[in-house]
């Protein structure tokens, strides 16, 4: 249900409540929960700890069964999948970038584990892309082989890698000034940013999490 009802005049505006303490769950659709089940228990070590089963989506109302699951991370927090049978299958990204930017990164204690988590995965026939030494972070990727999801077995490589956050507002000034700049002198944005990137920042330590 969506809520539409205006403030009061009369009543006192609404403060932030603060940031989310933690990531609750991350869901996805699945065309093969058994599969799926099997994967994340099997392989990832994700309990299996919660099923909702219903024949229409609470929070909207659309008359569609389905089968939610979910699986457990260590912190509490989850990742969440529904089947709903008889639904067709997305529609196919229309860029590379889809496929290596969207993606889901689990967080391991050392550097040392991430590359157990290498070996553990090759030994059950799954690709690995790298190890990666992003300077910030240290990293793995593969694919979920049942929904096709690009998944990351990371760990922190600087203690302050989600820190930063005057140097990340400061980042994001000079991007968003690149892109009105260009779009103001009818310049290619792709290609005035390419420049920035290269003649502006080729001197900062490459970080590049992907």
């Amino acid at each position: 249900m969506t809520t539409t009802e205006q403030p009061s005049e009369s009543r006192t505006a609404p403060t932030l409540p603060g940031g989310p303490k933690m990531l609750n769950h991350l869901a996805y659709v699945t065309h093969d929960v058994e599969g799926t089940v099997d994967f994340y228990q099997n392989i990832m070590g994700m309990p299996m700890v919660s099923t909702v089963i219903g024949d229409s989506v609470p929070s909207t109302g659309d008359d569609i069964p389905y089968f939610h699951v979910f699986f457990r991370l260590r912190d509490g927090s989850t990742l969440a999948f529904f089947e709903a049978p008889g639904i067709p299958k997305a529609n196919p990204k229309g860029h590379l970038a889809y496929e290596i930017f969207d993606h889901l990164a689990f967080e391991v204690d050392s550097m040392e584990i991430v590359d157990k988590w290498h070996a553990w995965l090759v030994h059950n026939g799954i690709e690995v892309v790298g190890p990666t030494d992003h300077k910030i972070i240290y990293s793995i990727y593969f694919h979920d082989p049942v929904n096709n999801i690009r998944l990351e077995i990371t760990t922190p490589m600087t203690e302050n890698w989600n820190d930063r956050v005057a140097t990340a507002n400061q980042d994001l000034r000079e991007w968003l000034d690149v892109k009105k700049q260009a779009a103001e002198q009818n310049q290619d944005v792709v290609e005035a940013l390419l420049k920035y990137i290269k003649t502006e920042r080729s001197d900062s330590e490459v970080e590049a999490p992907a």
